[in-house]
């Protein structure tokens, strides 16, 4: 049964999720070695690893805000090299304390992913950090900073800098009308999770520096 998004989209169209996503007990949250899910508007736990689960009130609301934007922080990290015609765009791996990290369901497998990282093209002059920070709060619905360089991937029409981040806020049941699920999956079992061809060199490197 379809169910429609509590977001619209860009357009401000609704959105209908046609084979929606099955959110887990709330105990599989507290669980390091489960698998947790949740949908849009879904039920969360108030908090996790002692973060709360809050939607982030102040974020930025023009692309100078998002320019400037906390999280971003001073890194080692290689300049990036544009593909030729492909568009620039940055994600983020986000892991928590417990070892898990946060997946995105894409609203009706766009792109051909059942689940995948946040990510997105780069927009408005914005940088590839903020960029990144501010997909995670689009597709995911949490407020995070980032932590460190992971690679720079060739994706179907993008190529993307990755970054690993850690979550400071944000409530995932909160996300955008992108996504129709959230995910903490543990690491161990991110390999299940992440089907599609395009994310296999992000597993690679996650076995490498998570």
């Amino acid at each position: 049964m379809s169910v429609i998004h509590p977001c619209p989209n860009d357009s401000g169209a609704q959105v209908i999720i046609k084979n929606p996503c099955s959110p887990t007990p709330l105990a599989a949250w507290q669980h390091p070695d489960s698998v947790a899910i949740v949908v849009p508007g879904g039920p969360m736990p108030a908090d996790l690893n002692g973060i709360p689960f809050i939607d982030w009130a102040d974020l930025p609301d023009c692309p100078a805000g998002w320019r400037a934007v906390e999280g971003q922080t001073e890194i080692a990290e290689p300049a990036f090299v544009p593909s030729p015609h492909k568009f620039p765009a940055a994600g983020v791996v986000i892991e928590e304390p417990d070892g898990r990290v946060w997946l995105v369901s894409p609203s009706n497998g766009f792109g051909g992913y059942i689940h995948t990282f946040p990510k997105g093209r780069l927009e408005h002059g914005i940088g590839q950090q903020a960029s990144a920070i501010k997909e995670a709060l689009e597709e995911a619905g949490l407020k995070v900073v980032i932590t460190g360089f992971l690679l720079d991937a060739e994706r179907s029409t993008t190529r993307t800098r990755y970054y690993c981040a850690r979550r400071t806020g944000g409530n995932p049941a909160s996300m955008g009308w992108e996504s129709q699920a959230v995910l903490l999956v543990p690491r161990a079992k991110l390999a299940d999770f992440l089907t599609h061809p395009n994310d296999v060199p992000l597993l690679k490197a996650l076995q490498e520096n998570l």
